[in-house]
Order: structure tokens, then sequence, then C-alpha cells
């Protein structure tokens, strides 16, 4: 946990930021008729063998939906940091998966992101938030950790931190 006001701040503005950044994706998502990943996997290059297999009829709407309400849950979670080591996780797997997705190998995305892009810096601040248990700085997982329910159940304590 960190000691200074500056750490805490950062650490709360970059929980906050990162928070409303999946919670916009899920406005997306979530609220528009028909949304599918579908659209965004098609044009895949590195790993189209990989990532087509999620197009299909089938999955397609499964993911879909994991994806949209993921990014809303995640968003949710982080800023009102609410068990923010397991939002947090899940956010540094979507991250790394967009980053395979938008590889043109080396290239991510487009010619101004060589072999790192912004999925990979927000990968980073992700797993920050959880060694440094921002939760528990201005969230809600300072006020859980102290719950009898939590305490006494070993996988919630962890997930709180």
């Amino acid at each position: 946990m960190p000691d200074s006001g500056i750490e805490k701040t950062i650490l709360v503005l970059l929980r906050i930021s990162i928070g409303w950044v999946f919670l916009y994706a899920a406005s997306h998502q979530v609220f528009v008729p028909g949304w599918s990943i579908s659209g965004f996997l098609t044009h895949t290059k590195t790993f189209n063998g990989l990532f087509s297999y999620f197009t299909g009829p089938v999955i397609a709407p499964i993911v879909s939906f994991m994806v949209s309400y993921g990014h809303l849950l995640i968003g949710l979670s982080l800023i009102t940091g609410l068990m923010v080591r397991v939002s947090a996780f899940f956010g540094i797997f979507l991250m790394m998966t967009y980053w395979m997705a938008h590889m043109d190998f080396p290239y991510i995305g487009d010619k101004n992101s060589f072999i790192i892009d912004f999925h990979v810096v927000d990968a980073i601040v992700l797993w920050l938030l959880i060694v440094k248990n921002s939760g528990h700085i201005f969230g809600l997982d300072a006020w859980a950790s102290k719950q009898e329910f939590v305490k006494n159940n070993g996988s919630l304590r962890w997930a709180i931190g």
C-alpha cells in the first residue's frame, strides 16, 4: 500500500481513468442493439486463424456478450474500487487479446506503433493497480475487507486484497 498522498492520488486517478475507458467501451456495446465482436475480429492479420474461430455464428454472440458485459463490469469495478484485483486481471487479459488482434507484426494497428501500443501500456497500468492494492485507496475494497463474510472466505479475501 502506498504511503505518500501523491502516489495515492495518482493511483486513484489511474484506476478511475482506465475504469472510464472500459465503461465508455461498454456504452457502445451493451446499449447498441446488434453489436457484435465479429466486426472487430474479421480484420485481424497476424492471428487471423485464432480469432476467426470467434466470429462464427454460434460462438460470436456468446463472445460478444462476454466482452460487452465484461467491459461494463470491469469499468464499474475499477471506478468504485471494488474487487480491483479480479477486474484488473480480466482487463489485462482483454488488453493483451486486443493487442494481439490489432497486430500486423511487428506493427500494432498502424505504422506508428512498433510492437508496443496503448493496449500494452493499459495492461501495465492494470498490473500496477493490482500490485498496489489500489481498490483500498478511496475504493470499496477497503470497506469490503473489513466485512466478516470477506474475512471468513479465502477467495474473497484474495479478490479484495
